[in-house]
């Protein structure tokens, strides 16, 4: 897919691993849809930064755990730039609470963060599918997380909801092909404003943690898993059905 002029949406773009995919699709030439649910002056911030670096941009406020606003934002892009072209599910949620404190996450918070996290990029793709098919071509990458597949992270129901959202991945890849292609990329410890507020007074120690056990002693930065995201809506046009690491090697469980 060549990224100049292409019409990107990125859901959850008002800041970290969104902003900066939206920043790096925009360095590309690419029309680019910013998503946020709350937090409109730092998605218009975005924009700006979007709209400097040579790209256009659209500002669109949506929750994607309703349906009717993942119709709303994919309708409002199509309606601007008559297409759609590439899909970043990056919106997410969770609530930290550890692993074994079963009474910190109740039902409701399984509901919520899975209706973000998975129910969210369904709709998600549901809503821009019929515009890709047209077109004979798009793509979806999906944000996801090493705690999809390690089973760790903030807390059982996030880890549970990114593992879904892995094996939605595949299905959906199966399903859609050969007009769309749906990838997924899962972070580690990524080095935002989102992971540093969650974890508090916890995370320095967490992020030397990291940087000591994991193969190439580093974190991740959003721009590092903006660049997985962008080669692979750019680069990988016979990758599909793929859930690529972006974690500095810590999946491997290697110390050393």
């Amino acid at each position: 897919m060549t990224l100049n002029q292409a019409v990107c949406i990125v859901t959850g773009s008002a800041a970290g691993i969104g902003a900066a995919c939206a920043e790096r699709l925009a360095s590309k030439g690419a029309r680019v849809a910013i998503n946020y649910t709350k937090s409109e002056r730092e998605a218009r911030e975005v924009a700006g930064i979007c709209e400097a670096k040579g790209g256009q941009t659209i500002v669109v406020q949506a929750d994607v755990s309703s349906d009717e606003d993942c119709r709303r934002l994919a309708k409002a892009v199509e309606t601007k730039w008559g297409r759609i072209d590439a899909l970043v599910n990056n919106a997410g949620t969770t609530k930290f609470a550890r692993h074994d404190d079963l009474d910190a996450l109740q039902a409701a918070d399984f509901q919520r963060i899975f209706g973000v996290n998975v129910i969210g990029p369904f709709q998600m793709v549901r809503a821009v599918a019929p515009a890709m098919q047209k077109q004979g071509r798009g793509a979806v990458v999906n944000v996801s997380s090493i705690a999809g597949i390690t089973g760790t992270g903030s807390s059982v129901a996030y880890a549970a909801s990114k593992g879904a959202l892995n094996t939605m991945t595949f299905s959906l890849a199966r399903a859609l092909g050969p007009a769309i292609r749906v990838n997924a990329v899962c972070p580690g410890f990524v080095e935002t404003r989102w992971l540093k507020g969650g974890l508090g007074a916890e995370y320095e120690a967490k992020k030397q943690n990291y940087e000591a056990i994991t193969p190439l002693k580093s974190t991740v930065l959003p721009e590092d898993v903006a660049d997985a995201v962008v080669w692979l809506l750019e680069g990988g046009d016979k990758v599909t059905g793929e859930v690529i690491t972006v974690d500095s090697g810590v999946h491997l469980g290697v110390t050393r």
